[in-house]
């Protein structure tokens, strides 16, 4: 199996930042207060960043069995990080529709 740490740490810094952007720009524009979208970003933020340690890691580590161990819950926080993201996308959606 190929390892995926380096990627998991590669997409989890950028979408660290792509987080940071959206909370940014609900505080400039003061709309966070009206939906849980902040939330949802911030939450996002703290995962993404621990995905971003245990990526690096399994990168560093010299025992395949840690290596494999956090490489796992990299891969975990990554994938519920996504999940806030994607919540974050549709709450943005719905707030345009309506």
């Amino acid at each position: 199996m190929e390892k995926k740490s380096t990627h998991i740490l590669n997409a989890s810094s950028n979408l660290l930042g792509f987080s940071l952007i959206i909370i940014t720009s609900l505080k400039i524009s003061k709309i966070s207060g009206n939906t849980h979208l902040d939330e949802f970003a911030g939450l996002a933020c703290l995962l993404f960043s621990c995905s971003c340690f245990f990526s690096f890691l399994a990168i560093r580590t010299k025992s395949e069995k840690q290596e494999n161990k956090y490489e796992t819950i990299a891969d975990y926080l990554f994938l519920i990080a996504l999940f806030c993201i994607v919540l974050a996308v549709i709450i943005v959606t719905v707030k345009i529709i309506d």
